[in-house]
């Protein structure tokens, strides 16, 4: 089978690296990722644009627009990314930086974090950037739910807030990233009355492959999204991605295998990131 990861981290952020060593325990490096993916047969990783200025400044507001990805000097050929927007910073040079920036071939869409920044996705602040994402044909990546950060305000990431703009802009696709966790219920209703909502199944876990197979075997901790995925009662609207460095990537695809029925695993890991990430066809 076929795996597409549509949600990774490949920047230099000092929370990642302390996730990787405590956490995970796992090389989060270049030659880390090669290897995890080699092992699992991972064809390609879509990378969250994402810079801090200052060491632990992440949601960090000095960062720039767009925000690319900056792990090593050397990036593996297998991955793109989207790039990342920080709303304090989108203005007129900005958005004419953006728009240069989404034409690149390893560019393949747009990530806004919610709740890391404190504007809605609705805010009039991003309005520019759906405009960009409808002109290049890019689907928009939304941070919801649950925020890496005791900083984040989660207000601002809940998944009941990109219905109006799924509304808003029918002409562009997006991305729920995480399905809102652990607000899945509600994510999963904005993700079945809007056909341009996706959502991707990363980081509802964050450990290594013993916390994982914990979590999993855990009578009552995944009752929500099951619930949320029968729902949503169209599994074609999911993609598979792991959220790593949180955790290593074989036992991720494992657990995402085990949740979704086996008809179904072909889009899950593969067929529906072809479609919502289309600049991505002319490099599998």
């Amino acid at each position: 089978m076929k795996i597409i990861d549509a949600h990774m981290h490949y920047s230099n952020i000092e929370s990642f690296k302390h996730t990787a060593i405590h956490l995970s325990k796992l090389d989060y490096s270049y030659d880390g990722i090669v290897k995890e993916y080699r092992e699992a047969g991972v064809e390609l990783g879509i990378a969250m644009g994402l810079t801090e200025k200052e060491v632990e400044g992440f949601p960090d507001p000095l960062a720039p627009t767009p925000m690319g990805i900056d792990l090593s000097s050397e990036i593996p050929g297998n991955i793109v990314y989207c790039a990342g927007i920080n709303p304090y910073h989108l203005g007129e040079k900005e958005l004419a930086e953006l728009e240069k920036t989404v034409q690149k071939p390893e560019v393949v869409g747009i990530k806004i974090y919610l709740g890391y920044y404190p504007y809605y996705a609705y805010d009039e602040v991003y309005q520019p950037v759906y405009k960009l994402a409808a002109k290049y044909g890019l689907p928009v990546v939304f941070h919801t739910g649950d925020t890496y950060s005791e900083r984040g305000l989660l207000k601002y990431s809940h998944p009941l807030t990109l219905d109006e703009v799924a509304v808003m802009h029918r002409n562009v696709n997006f991305m729920m990233a995480h399905f809102g966790d652990p607000w899945t219920l509600d994510g999963a209703e904005v993700v079945y009355k809007n056909r341009n909502m996706y959502a991707d199944l990363s980081g509802l876990v964050v450990g290594t492959r013993e916390d994982i197979a914990r979590y999993k075997d855990s009578p009552r901790f995944f009752n929500h999204l099951k619930h949320a995925l029968t729902f949503t009662d169209n599994y074609s609207k999911f993609l598979f991605g792991t959220d790593w460095p949180l955790v290593p990537v074989q036992p991720y695809i494992d657990f995402v295998k085990e949740i979704i029925p086996e008809e179904h695993h072909e889009n899950v890991f593969y067929n529906t990131a072809v479609k919502v990430f289309p600049k991505i066809r002319p490099l599998l």
